[in-house]
């Protein structure tokens, strides 16, 4: 399969869309901290627990945040780089694989942010990383090469019919 995407347009696609969640992940915490520190907020008795509630709310928007800065960090220390058709997938690569049904999918090997999606040139691409059961799989592994998965219980087959 001819390469299908230019590296440096899909990287930059990728940390456009991981900026996205940092400053989506900023916005939350903002307005979590605001509800938890409003004046109208204070307890003003032991059962009246909404500003305690939004201080936790506040914790978890700002582990939200970390993590999407980390990704982030993450994703800007890769440098692209172009595979061949006879080179192993590792971090770093976009693979195209077939399932059982024939339906085509293409995932971006990443070193973080798992689960995001992008589109380019028409086509959606998944970020896994090497820690998803998928991503395991498909690391080290070459065209043509088959792998299986184990997704809710079911096995799934993959094909792996391209790597750029």
């Amino acid at each position: 399969m001819p390469n299908i995407f230019d590296k440096r347009a899909l990287h930059g696609v990728i940390l456009s869309a991981l900026q996205g969640l940092v400053d989506n992940a900023q916005a939350a915490v903002d307005r979590a901290y605001e509800t938890a520190t409003h004046e109208e907020n204070i307890a003003e008795n032991k059962y009246d627990t909404l500003g305690l509630e939004a201080s936790y709310l506040t914790q978890g928007q700002a582990r939200r945040l970390a993590q999407c800065n980390a990704d982030l960090t993450e994703f800007r220390a890769l440098t692209p780089k172009d595979f061949g058709e006879q080179d192993a997938i590792s971090i770093g690569a976009w693979v195209q694989v077939m399932d059982d049904q024939r339906r085509q999918q293409i995932f971006f090997l990443g070193p973080a942010a798992g689960g995001v999606k992008v589109r380019l040139l028409g086509h959606e691409v998944v970020v896994i990383t090497p820690s998803a059961p998928l991503g395991k799989a498909l690391l080290k592994s070459h065209i043509g090469d088959e792998v299986t998965v184990n997704i809710g219980g079911k096995a799934a087959h993959y094909e792996i019919t391209g790597i750029g």
